[in-house]
């Protein structure tokens, strides 16, 4: 049909909404931690909120925007170049909680809020872990640790993000899934109409 989009068309344009999405809300808490609060002992990230949600909606396409997140924390703060690799490989073991959706399955896994919020917590947690063990690699010691402590709000801001989204239609679901559901609502209307 004539000015439907296709799943690569909606797919590039749901991951740029995000991507900006991300963009925009990190370098806010960002810069909110290094130039209006820098003494304060924790930090709030939304990459791994955003990062979860889009590992639901389209797998490990997640991968673009955990890397994005660590390139803008990164500028935003003003990283020394070997902080790039940390944050921005770093966030890439996030994508390890795609192996829930192959132990469980996504729709098991989307259903269920417990195992949402675990879906989400797991996801920021393998990106603490990717991040200090790359900080390891250069030499951080026990201050690798800190990836975790500094970031504990981050972990409950995730797990009410990934709660939030789960109750609302269509934003913590496959997203092949969700445009399948609303093809065949739109069709079941069509026909009661008849």
């Amino acid at each position: 049909m004539k000015g439907q989009l296709s799943v690569s068309q909606y797919r590039a344009i749901d991951l740029s909404l995000f991507a900006v999405m991300l963009m925009l809300f990190e370098t806010v808490t960002v810069t909110a931690a290094t130039r209006w609060f820098p003494g304060e002992a924790y930090t709030v990230s939304v990459v791994g909120a955003v990062t979860a949600i889009v590992l639901m909606r389209w797998g490990a396409w997640g991968a673009l925007h955990a890397v994005l997140g660590g390139l803008v924390y990164c500028l935003v703060s003003r990283a020394a170049v070997w902080q790039y690799a940390v944050y921005m490989g770093g966030n890439l073991f996030g994508l390890g909680a795609l192996l829930l959706f192959r132990v469980k399955g996504r729709e098991t896994v989307r259903g269920d809020a417990l195992l949402s919020m675990a879906f989400g917590g797991l996801t920021l947690l393998l990106m603490q872990a990717g991040r200090a063990l790359i900080s390891l690699l250069f030499g951080a010691g026990a201050a690798a640790i800190g990836f975790f402590t500094t970031d504990v709000v981050s972990l409950l801001f995730t797990l009410v993000v990934v709660w939030i989204a789960r109750r609302l239609d269509g934003v913590f679901e496959d997203q092949r899934h969700y445009l399948l559901r609303v093809q065949e609502e739109r069709e079941k209307e069509k026909g009661g109409f008849r």
